[in-house]
């Protein structure tokens, strides 16, 4: 059996993912800030008997992504997928006049340094698997930039990017890049946008491999 790491694990879509995942045969491996809400998480997810582990790390911090990400491996086993979908800081969503280049360390460190961490980690044993999925989940901000969101729509484009160049270098190896972008608020009961509802739509990504880039919705002109 392999292992779903999700990076940035909730109650909202993660756990949606999460379930959705495990109902498939996959081992979770839960990574966020606080090892209690990853515990009551993984408890959640035993309830369905789904094998859920959780693993405290900050992704502003290589040292513990990494640490969380190899002792994810060494627990449950070889990582097949991983979801990188960590909640921006509120703090990154300033006004593009108000930015500053030291305000831009901070969105660039979460959506772009992080994600490069994860995906060094992961890289070499989906090689050796055979297989592997990487999904990036951004918001609508990452193809249309926001004057109000300057951190997170600048962070999210240089995310899209090297998510594009991971779609396009990997592919030779059976490894599937693909980023779902989440216009809005994930809203509970939305036809398009209920949690539920996007852990199906990633499910399809991960499982068709077809496409770098899809949408929740279409985005507003």
């Amino acid at each position: 059996m392999t292992t779903f790491a999700l990076i940035g694990a909730g109650p909202g879509l993660g756990a949606a993912v999460a379930r959705r995942f495990g109902r498939h045969g996959f081992d979770i491996a839960l990574i966020s800030r606080s090892q209690q809400h990853l515990d009551a998480l993984a408890a959640q997810l035993g309830e369905d008997a789904i094998t859920a582990r959780g693993f405290a790390a900050d992704v502003l911090d290589p040292d513990a992504l990494n640490a969380a990400l190899d002792a994810a491996t060494s627990t449950l086993g070889p990582i097949e997928v991983v979801q990188y979908s960590p909640v921006p800081h509120k703090d990154f969503m300033k006004p593009v006049l108000d930015t500053s280049a030291a305000d831009l360390q901070g969105p660039l460190a979460f959506s772009v340094g992080g994600p490069v961490t994860a995906v060094r980690n992961v890289l070499p044993g989906m090689r050796e698997l055979g297989r592997g999925t990487l999904l990036f989940v951004n918001g609508g901000s990452a193809v249309q930039p926001h004057t109000q969101r300057a951190g997170t729509s600048i962070a999210f484009a240089a995310e899209s990017a090297y998510a594009r160049l991971l779609h396009d270098q990997l592919a030779p190896d059976n490894i599937h890049v693909a980023q779902l972008i989440i216009p809005g608020a994930i809203t509970p009961g939305d036809a398009r946008k209920d949690p539920d509802t996007l852990a199906g739509l990633l499910w399809d990504i991960h499982r068709e491999r077809t496409g770098f880039r899809h949408f929740a919705e279409p985005l507003d002109a």
